[in-house]
């Protein structure tokens, strides 16, 4: 049966009665291949429908229709163990185990999560959000299942992508050496390891995949054990073989038994391939090749536009509610990764020293305008922050001035490079911080929470933050000028709309910048508002509402000392007001300045809890996180009427 491809996304729900019957994968297994066929056309269809309604991570989740169905069908689930990396591609998935109703509130607040998730179904057996995670925690429960003698199945899902990170190969490495029960399935999609799909490749894996190849396979091992150099030289002329039609060897040395590439649209293919692998032992390996956004023409054509989509507005037609202009800002607003692009640019026209590195973001970073411009400066490094903090300490050493775009929540991927190989050694590299602070949808694995309490304490890192786009960029060139790691934390999405000069002039390191100051004639006690980068919006409107003192700290190392001390001597409450974690944050900062100095104060410690904060919108999240204007103060109303009680 051909595949239905679509070219367009309806917000009209699609008529899926298979689909609509499966409440639990059980009902999968007892499917035939048509059954199974028509199963995967409705998945798509309903996938397409949901994301439109709901936003989302899209193209991954389109490749992997027929493979969801396939391992469903061939597994016995959540019995056997589905390990799926990254996320993206896990939709089908959640919608074949019992999530399919909820998936239009998909990355909603309060909704199901945007990626596997272990209290959310006993079918998503790993919480994933960050890549190349599949093998090692496959792995994991491979080596558990043997020790507890059960023989449950596990597999792991990883993507091409995933598979450059170095996490992912040193799972390789171990599970072939322990002869792990295990099958690894690469979602090839990029082309980025072979192109060996058709007849004679396809023809081939399920050959190496057949049952009565592997049994004359390990039969062969026992009779040719006993000629010396026999089994070797069959070794060698089997992988010889296989190294004609796919990327074989490199896997079967790392103790794997390799299958493919298949075609992983055809539904046939996959579950008699995986039907096979299953009833083995040992580590197995099937190569799979699949088109991210098969099956709805647009994202084929468009793999990077249609990985995620923002969700479809109503039409808006004759009886639509009329929307009231908005009122002009006073100046464009603009991204903060934006404000980076183009300062990037305008900084490597300046200086021919500066080496711009990504591991996997150059979209998301805002470098495609810097990558063009300057390709031989340009170093997109894969997913391998690791390796990307210690490239750039490398050129440092010759002299280079890299600087290196990453989210805050991958930052922790390469904390310790950071400080083993960059600051010990006081090197000279820039780290653009994206995503610092909540970030919304994709919930708590990819929130940059912990940032400036991971790099305050690392030393000489100087740390800044800005309250704006024109203090970003001029933050930007303040750490490139710093001879030594530095670092400015910005914040998803807009700026309040601030201009953003043209020339590349620093602003002072260390020094803050006070708004407002408290009305000289109010009876109560003073307060000071002490905000770090994005909390500053929100402090400007409470201050107001409060009479009180308003400073945007700027700096988070080294901080403005004369300016805390000054505050602490002229108001009664110091409010400290970041989006970060309280432990060991900003605000511990100015706790550790005061008592260095051996001054009493009083300080309300406002910023993200300690706990994991979900999904959702960064305005719902700030809200429930007591860090909008009313919770804000609301916390400083409750400290002063303690202090006065």
């Amino acid at each position: 049966m051909p595949m239905k491809l679509f070219d367009e996304i309806s917000r009209e729900r699609p008529v899926t009665p298979l689909l609509d019957a499966i409440d639990h994968p059980a009902a999968l297994r007892a499917m035939n291949d048509a059954q199974l066929a028509e199963l995967a056309d409705e998945l798509r269809a309903y996938l397409l429908y949901s994301v439109g309604v709901s936003g989302g991570h899209f193209g991954a989740g389109l490749g992997v229709v027929e493979l969801s169905v396939a391992l469903h069908h061939v597994f016995d689930t959540p019995r056997d163990r589905l390990v799926w990396d990254v996320g993206h591609q896990a939709y089908p998935h959640k919608i074949l185990t019992g999530r399919r109703e909820a998936m239009t509130g998909i990355r909603q607040h309060g909704g199901l999560a945007a990626f596997p998730r272990r209290a959310e179904s006993e079918f998503d057996t790993f919480g994933v959000g960050h890549s190349s995670t599949s093998i090692s925690a496959a792995l994991g429960m491979a080596l558990a299942a043997r020790a507890q003698n059960d023989d449950r199945k596990v597999c792991a899902i990883i993507g091409d992508g995933a598979l450059t990170a170095g996490m992912a190969f040193e799972a390789l490495t171990h599970a072939g050496h322990v002869d792990a029960n295990m099958l690894v399935v690469l979602n090839d999609n990029e082309m980025s390891i072979s192109e060996n799909v058709g007849g004679l490749a396809t023809y081939l894996a399920r050959m190496l995949s057949s049952k009565p190849y592997l049994k004359m396979r390990e039969e062969s091992k026992k009779v040719l054990s006993h000629l010396p150099g026999a089994l070797k030289f069959a070794k060698r002329t089997e992988e010889h073989m296989k190294g004609f039609v796919s990327p074989a060897t490199l896997f079967e040395e790392l103790g794997f038994n390799y299958v493919g590439p298949i075609d992983g649209h055809d539904l046939e293919a996959l579950t008699d391939t995986l039907s096979a692998l299953r009833e083995q032992s040992g580590p197995q390996f099937l190569h799979i090749k699949t088109v991210k956004g098969k099956g709805f023409l647009p994202a084929e054509a468009d793999q990077i536009g249609y990985h995620a989509i923002t969700k479809l507005e109503k039409p808006q037609g004759a009886k639509a509610e009329a929307k009231k202009p908005a009122a002009a800002p006073a100046a464009p607003k603009q991204k903060y990764c934006n404000v980076f692009g183009n300062w990037l640019c305008d900084m490597a026209a300046s200086d021919k020293r500066l080496m711009g590195i990504t591991p996997a973001m150059r979209e998301g970073s805002d470098l495609i305008r810097f990558s063009k411009e300057y390709p031989e400066r340009y170093f997109d490094v894969a997913i391998a922050e690791q390796h990307a903090v210690t490239l750039a300490a490398g050129m440092a050493c010759e002299g280079m001035k890299p600087v290196v775009a990453i989210y805050s929540t991958f930052l922790q991927r390469g904390y310790d490079q950071l400080i083993h190989d960059v600051a010990v050694q006081g090197l000279d590299v820039t780290f653009a911080i994206d995503r610092a602070g909540l970030v919304g949808e994709d919930g708590p694995t990819h929130h940059g929470s912990m940032d400036i309490s991971f790099l305050r304490c690392v030393p000489n890192m100087v740390i800044l933050a800005p309250a704006d786009e024109a203090e970003c960029r001029a933050m930007l060139s303040a750490a490139y000028r710093f001879e030594g790691p530095a670092a400015v934390r910005y914040p998803r999405g807009t700026g309040p709309g601030v201009a953003v000069p043209e020339h590349l002039e620093p602003l002072t390191i260390g020094r803050a910048d006070t708004r407002r100051r408290a009305d000289g004639d109010g009876d109560g006690p003073k307060v000071a508002l002490l905000a770090f980068g994005s909390m500053n919006g929100p402090a400007e409107e409470v201050a107001e509402a409060l009479g009180a003192t308003h400073i945007n700290m700027r700096s988070i190392k080294p901080l403005d000392r004369d300016a805390v001390l000054t505050a602490a001597a002229e108001h009664d409450l110091l409010v400290t007001l970041e989006e970060n974690v309280v432990a060991g944050g900003a605000g511990s900062a100015i706790s550790e300045l005061l008592h260095l100095e051996n001054v009493a104060a009083n300080v309300l410690h406002l910023g993200l809890p300690d706990s994991f904060v979900e999904h959702g919108t960064p305005d719902e999240l700030l809200r429930d996180c007591g860090l909008d204007a009313p919770g804000i103060q609301a916390a400083i109303e409750k400290r002063l009427a303690q202090l006065n009680g």
